[in-house]
């Protein structure tokens, strides 16, 4: 009997172990427990002051965000808008831990432009063709994968004498140095492919202070140099289209967002010019921000979710949707820019990009800004959209301070 009893004990112990050891995964929508910050070891005080410091660092840039883009990248040559935008919300967050919603502020619920954070969402389609074997390697060069590219032209497209040649099919690597642009070059960035997609130059985005060199200056080879350029993220867009063979949003959708719960109210666009022609039907091409509109439009808790599969290394609770191998490729730095990763995870090497955050952390970040931090040593997501990028910093500082005091 008192074997009984002692293995009777053990058990329990062994269970209350597991749970205790065990990771909460929300479910789907609004199924999303809260804890309050004594519960999952948080200073309530400061978590309280992380929540006022986010609020009253708001971006001075317009809420109008068209009007925004005119008055910075709108001046740049070819800097029109072609895709969408619209008006922002409240400066909106949410601080995660241990999987629980700890705090939220602003509007969590509100559907708005994310800017570049779309770019996390283009190399994780292309993370998901990897994992399944359509792209063998990152280090496979790209042009092998695609075809030429035929371009639906707007209003019908109408031929006439004088437009001969316009309705050719896009040739992307169409020489020697681009040929050996590989997936792992475009992830990072550091590409420095050379040329026109949807109507924006590579050398029009972020344009050199020179206008000389604007069509002049000698290319790096791929891998050499780091730069970050909207139209090369564009093409790494156009490539992963090719590789489904249909929209992104929809492969997105089906092996991502479904899967971990998101809502079904975020959009994914692209221009008003980059529609292809795909197996016969008319394909959207996304972009992979809003530097000229378009992007992801998305709400904070799916960004918090997205920011949590990132946490948890792909998986999402008996499910892997992205392999370990991909998110540690992912968050590995750059070697001409070592606090990038592939696009868009901002790896905190030497504790460079974010001081006070340790150097395991990493984020996925866009204009406004918008900001999802990911702490894996603190077991922390935190998601900030509209604060001034120069108090990010000041905002995990705090976040993380609530976790060490009770």
């Amino acid at each position: 009997m008192k074997i009984n009893c002692i293995a009777v004990a053990l058990l329990v112990a062994s269970s209350a172990h597991a749970q205790r050891g065990a990771v909460y995964y929300p479910g789907p929508g609004d199924d999303w427990q809260r804890r309050t910050p004594q519960q999952v070891g948080m200073n309530a005080a400061l978590v309280d002051s992380a929540v006022a410091f986010a609020r009253a660092n708001e971006s001075t840039a317009p809420r109008d965000l068209e009007l925004a883009h005119h008055q910075t990248f709108g001046r740049e040559p070819f800097g029109e808008p072609v895709g969408p935008f619209a008006e922002r919300g409240d400066p909106t967050g949410i601080i995660i831990r241990n999987g629980y919603i700890v705090a939220e502020w602003g509007d969590p619920r509100r559907v708005d432009m994310t800017f570049s954070v779309t770019k996390s969402f283009v190399s994780t389609v292309v993370g998901v063709a990897v994992d399944r074997g359509m792209i063998r390697s990152v280090n496979d060069p790209v042009d092998p994968y695609m075809a030429p590219v035929f371009v639906i032209p707007p209003e019908g497209g109408n031929r006439h004498a004088g437009g001969l040649g316009e309705g050719r099919a896009l040739r992307l690597f169409d020489n020697e140095r681009e040929r050996r642009i590989t997936w792992d070059h475009l992830l990072r960035q550091v590409s420095d492919w050379e040329g026109t997609l949807w109507g924006k130059p590579d050398w029009a985005d972020r344009p050199l202070q020179n206008p000389q060199e604007w069509l002049t200056r000698p290319r790096n080879e791929p891998g050499a140099a780091y730069e970050y350029n909207d139209v090369r993220v564009n093409l790494l867009a156009l490539a992963a289209l090719n590789v489904w063979r249909r929209p992104l949003p929809q492969v997105l959708r089906e092996q991502v967002m479904d899967p971990i719960g998101a809502s079904s109210t975020w959009r994914w666009t692209g221009y008003d010019n980059s529609w292809v022609l795909m197996d016969g039907q008319a394909v959207q091409s996304v972009s992979g921000g809003g530097h000229w509109g378009g992007g992801m439009f998305i709400d904070a808790r799916d960004m918090a979710r997205f920011g949590y599969l990132t946490l948890r290394r792909g998986r999402w609770g008996d499910r892997r949707i992205l392999s370990e191998e991909w998110v540690r490729m992912a968050t590995t730095p750059t070697p001409a820019q070592p606090t990038y990763g592939f696009m868009n995870w901002f790896v905190n090497t030497d504790r460079k990009y974010l001081p006070s955050a340790p150097a395991t952390a990493f984020a996925h970040v866009g204009n406004g800004t918008n900001v999802i931090y990911v702490d894996p040593e603190n077991d922390l997501v935190v998601v900030a959209r509209w604060i001034a990028n120069n108090a990010v910093d000041g905002l995990v500082q705090r976040v993380i301070a609530a976790t060490s005091r009770r």
